[in-house]
């Protein structure tokens, strides 16, 4: 097996990344697939705050202290399935170090070695994807310059249009590229359509409260149907999961 590999990056910071990552992988495993979700934002650490329970060993350890550990010692499972008859599984490897780890995990030794572990990953998912920051920092290069593709991330505003200009150049710099964008709306405002309009996607506001996500589980409103499209943009598939409110020729496509 070997999974496309999907790097979500933020053209800024509060872009909504990580929770994009965390219900395209909730979509996954309605769909019935084995999704991963690596960490490569160690700065903000955000992938952490879905991990239900404690975190023991994390990913920045594997990268620097424990290289010849199995990726398992880092993964922890989603609380995602409680709410979906499925055996798939989303599996998180979250960043959740002191400051000193940190540091270390930013060298470009262990930059190579977080673009070993995303490659792992991918031999045993369905999907993989890395939750990344604007790129400026060589975690953040790995995850660009290893992924299948890679997604600027941005608010669906025109500050978030003029940042995603800014990341195109850095990602070009470094010998990548930008394959796709999506726009997130914040829930307390509405999408502003002339800001949207150069995004591929474009996904509505949810609640921002860590402890509602995932939505896209068991939600069969506008939000849920947005990242099931996202998720067949993004990895180029399809997705066979049914809606409750479609209509009576579409339950039987």
């Amino acid at each position: 097996m070997t999974a496309t590999t999907l790097a979500l990056v933020g053209a800024t910071g509060g872009a909504g990344t990580t929770r994009t990552a965390i219900e395209l992988a909730a979509m996954g495993v309605r769909d019935g697939r084995d999704v991963a979700v690596v960490d490569a934002a160690f700065a903000t650490q955000g992938l952490s705050e879905y991990v239900p329970g404690r975190i023991g060993t994390d990913l920045t350890t594997l990268i620097t202290d424990r290289t010849d550990a199995s990726l398992t010692a880092a993964t922890y499972a989603a609380d995602i399935g409680r709410d979906v008859d499925t055996p798939a599984r989303a599996d998180l490897l979250p960043a959740r170090a002191p400051f000193e780890r940190v540091a270390r995990a930013k060298t470009v030794e262990a930059a190579r070695e977080l673009e070993r572990r995303i490659e792992e990953a991918a031999s045993g998912y369905d999907a993989v994807i890395v939750d990344g920051s604007p790129v400026a920092s060589n975690e953040s290069v790995a995850a660009v310059t290893t992924a299948d593709r890679v997604i600027g991330v941005r608010p669906a505003t025109p500050h978030g249009r003029d940042a995603l200009q800014r990341l195109r150049g850095r990602v070009a710099d470094v010998g990548s590229g930008i394959d796709g964008t999506l726009a997130v709306a914040r829930r307390e405002e509405t999408v502003e359509t002339d800001a949207a309009t150069d995004a591929d996607i474009v996904v509505p506001p949810t609640a921002p409260e860590i402890s509602t996500a995932p939505t896209a589980v068991a939600d069969d409103g506008e939000y849920a149907r947005s990242i099931a499209e996202a998720y067949e943009e993004l990895f180029g598939t399809s997705v066979g999961v049914s809606f409750e409110e479609d209509g009576l020729i579409d339950r039987f496509r």
